[in-house]
């Protein structure tokens, strides 16, 4: 009864606010999704929904010209004669009839690729008529899913806080937003939210911005995850097709071209379908294109549908995008999904130039209580109306929301699930309170997900206890862990625990504190994982892995400073002494001898390094240069610049060690640099150097380790942090380095053109790799791979053949990876 109310409530609501209000259709009585419509030589408008509703806020009585715009269709404007609102006014629109033009065709000279030659030459002049704006802006967004299994992988899904119904479908998002903008071409924005809603979250917060909807044709790229090739690109030939459909004019008698689009080569990252191109000033009148998902080199997406919708002011002379819709469909495992962001532009103010510090660091804010607006501020300011199914999941989500988020329904769900079992002693056992949001969790004694094998500790598995609280509202998180790790060949427990809090997620500014014993890998940056090294170990006896213990005491302290630069500090206690090999077991038997734990002497199986402890500070800095950011209610987003590198520096000092040569300095320093270029792919840098001083006798611990690799694997993911024929130890040094790394991923711009070769949707990559350190010639690795190997959606394999360098050639080989 109380959903019926709701629902009354909300139809009541567009009743009494909607000014012109009504459906649009085809002559044979079928709603026409997404019409653009406005107030003739304004820049007020709307537009339909998906069953072809449309509402029109609009205040003025007596008369006033609509234009009815969709793609397809002929234009249609009515002069409505209005005495009072709600005024209802339903329109039928008529299919375009295109008429071919006249064309004497030259040396079998194309019309269509003419008029595309013209856009080119003047979408200059085109987009300088927009670059400039402010504009009121809404953003509606809906994600939907279908065949969603209860479990997968073993894990259970349940029905996703109520969005699922019997089927295992049903709407799992729900958002909109009303905001303000400016803009300034290329990528200056500043937006204030004025509303956010979202289904089945009355304090929640939309993503939905204009940030990320500024998909400009009249650039030469139009990114969506890569960089799509415009239709009308300085180089569109190279990759299109084209096909002059026919022209019609429009309300104004101006004459539109409308051109088929379609890619020269399949694989490419070109869009497909239809462009509306105005004859004389060469102006997108209307874009409809389609993205396949392999040209992403998103193979989950299967399609995405970009249309846009551009009005003409007489008064201006420019034709402005006012309503744009993306579709897409998607699909793994069985499992389908689907979305849709409608965006609409209206009351367009176009500006010669901006004040400045119109534009600053800050793109989006949140006005005071934005996500806390009555359903009256919605019914007027809501340029699209809601579907049934739309408003019908505000409705639901709201509902469920308040039975879930009671106490009473909490604590009923928190009793199931904290029910103990004897077998949760082995397995695991979770404590909940979730309306306090806090909860208590143990391992178990057989947590397989930690189970390896080394040869210092043979079999070791983790357990340990854990505590987390956490307030979503103002971002602070607090959580104790403790893990107790057994090695069964060398009979011998560890105990680590660690306090961690963050304040807020404004400057996350966190503290953590911990502390006890465990087995540490001479390199603290870890180049072998535990699973590696145990399938090396167990399979190959390679036990490349080099092991000491640590019983140590930390604590650490970082935030950011000011936007764009963070900040740490840590200070440590470290007690380290030696490992020796423990087990010589192996799954596939041979006669090699396990190498020793000493990383530098393989066959030294007596002596380890002298025991000994040492206190260290240390204070790192990075530095995002142009970072901009999202402020929200509760957090803020950084988003990085790529037009600048990012530096890091960083000191450390060794000091009151139980041997006082191993006290020590050391400063570096780091460039990290990512740049798309164009779309011939990602071009990425990561150089680094540093010096040690006082560091003659220092501990081997404490050397510069470099990343190296010997098992002929990546599973990383990341290659311009690692080498990939380095031995672990061979360069280490306590004295000045330069590392190099350089990667290029060609994202298929030249693979994609190669006939046949071009099916396999390969990506080239190149890369370099270098250590320079004193009295030494420099280590070189140059490697080239293909990226994107796989079949269908399943796309995660990478092979790379590397050639290692050192005062001449020093070996090489094939490298696997995994990415995902």
């Amino acid at each position: 009864m109380k959903k019926l109310f709701a629902l009354l409530f909300l139809l009541f609501n567009s009743i009494l606010f909607s000014q012109i209000r009504g459906t649009v259709t085809d002559v044979n009585g079928e709603p026409l999704p997404f019409v653009n419509i406005y107030v003739e030589n304004t820049y007020i408008g709307t537009t339909t929904n998906e069953k072809g509703k449309y509402e029109l806020n609009y205040n003025t009585t007596n008369n006033v010209s609509l234009l009815f715009q969709y793609l397809g269709y002929k234009t249609q404007k009515q002069s409505l004669n209005i005495a009072s609102f709600p005024h209802e006014f339903n329109v039928v629109l008529e299919e375009e009839n295109l008429q071919l033009k006249e064309v004497v065709l030259l040396n079998g000279i194309n019309p269509a690729n003419e008029i595309i030659k013209k856009a080119i030459a003047n979408k200059k002049i085109n987009a300088a008529k927009t670059d400039k704006f402010e504009a009121d802006f809404y953003s509606r967004g809906i994600f939907k899913v279908k065949d969603i299994p209860e479990k997968f992988m073993g894990m259970e899904i349940g029905d996703i806080d109520g969005s699922l119904d019997s089927t295992r479908s049903g709407v799992i998002y729900l958002s909109e937003t009303v905001s303000k903008i400016k803009f300034e071409k290329p990528d200056n924005l500043k937006e204030e939210i004025i509303a956010s809603k979202v289904a089945g979250n009355n304090n929640g917060f939309s993503y939905n911005t204009a940030l990320s909807t500024n998909y400009d044709f009249y650039e030469n790229y139009v990114e969506f995850g890569i960089n799509m090739v415009s239709p009308i690109a300085d180089n569109a030939f190279n990759y299109y097709k084209y096909k002059l459909e026919g022209s019609f004019y429009d309300d104004k008698n101006q004459l539109i071209n409308k051109i088929s689009v379609t890619a020269k080569r399949d694989k490419e990252p070109v869009f497909e379908g239809f462009i509306y191109i105005v004859e004389d000033t060469w102006a997108i009148f209307g874009i409809d294109l389609d993205i396949k998902g392999y040209r992403m080199q998103q193979p989950i997406l299967e399609t995405m549908k970009l249309t846009q919708n551009f009005s003409y002011n007489k008064d201006s002379k420019i034709w402005v995008k006012n309503v744009q819709s993306l579709d897409f469909d998607a699909g793994i495992f069985g499992m389908k999904f689907t979305g849709k962001y409608t965006h609409v532009f209206s009351n367009y103010i176009f500006k010669d130039n901006f004040e400045k510090k119109t534009f600053g660091r800050e793109i989006v804010s949140f006005a005071d209580n934005a996500n806390k607006k009555e359903d009256s501020f919605w019914q007027t300011n809501r340029p699209v109306p809601l579907t049934d199914e739309e408003s019908y999941n505000y409705i639901k989500k709201d509902s469920i929301q308040t039975i879930r988020e009671s106490k009473t329904y909490l604590d009923s769900l928190d009793t199931k699930s904290n029910k103990f079992k004897v077998f949760d002693i082995i397995s695991g056992y979770s404590y909940k309170n979730t309306h306090e949001k806090w909860n208590l969790s143990y391992k178990g004694l057989l947590d397989f997900s930690s189970l390896s094998f080394n040869t210092v500790q043979g079999w070791n598995l983790d357990s340990g206890f854990s505590f987390r609280k956490w307030n979503d509202e103002n971002g602070k998180f607090t959580s104790i862990n403790s893990t107790f790790n057994y090695g069964i060949a060398e009979d011998r427990l560890r105990v680590t625990g660690t306090f961690y809090h963050r304040f807020n997620t404004i400057n996350n500014a966190n503290l953590s504190i911990t502390g006890g014993s465990k087995v540490s890998q001479f390199n603290e940056n870890e180049p072998i994982s535990n699973f590696i090294n145990s399938i090396s170990t167990l399979f190959f006896k390679n036990n490349f892995m080099k092991l000491y213990n640590k019983e140590f005491a930390e604590i650490n302290y970082g935030r950011e400073i000011v936007n764009g630069i963070y900040a740490n500090g840590k200070v440590s206690y470290e007690n380290r002494h030696s490992l020796f090999n423990t087990t010589d077991y192996t799954v596939i038997k041979n006669d090699d001898l396990y190498t020793s734990n000493d990383p530098l002497q393989p066959h030294n199986y007596s002596s380890g390094f002298e025991k000994h402890s040492i206190y260290k500070a240390s204070i790192s800095t990075r530095i995002r240069f142009g970072q901009k950011y999202i402020s929200r209610p509760n957090g803020k987003i950084n988003i990085q610049n790529d037009d600048y590198p990012i530096l890091s520096f960083a000191y450390e000092k060794g000091f009151g060690g139980s041997n006082s040569n191993y006290n020590h300095d050391f400063v570096a320093a780091r460039v990290d640099y990512n740049k798309t270029l164009g779309n011939k792919g990602d071009f990425s840098a990561n150089i680094r150097g540093g010096k040690f001083f006082n560091a003659d006798n220092i501990s081997f611990i404490d050397y510069k380790h470099f990343n190296g690799n010997e098992t002929h694997v990546n599973f990383r993911g990341n290659y311009t942090n690692a080498f990939n024929l380095l031995s672990y130890y061979t360069h280490s040094t306590n004295d000045a380095y330069v590392e190099t790394h350089l990667q290029h991923n060609f994202k298929g711009y030249i693979m994609n053109k190669i006939p046949l070769i071009n099916k396999l949707q390969w990506n080239l990559v190149g890369g370099f790799h270098q250590i320079n350190v004193p009295n030494t010639k420099p280590y070189q690795e140059f490697s080239v791979g293909f990226d994107n190997i796989g079949f269908g959606k399943f796309r995660f394999l990478r092979i790379d053949y590397v050639r290692a360098y050192q005062n001449g050639f020093q070996g090489d080989g094939i490298l696997f990876g995994l990415r995902f």
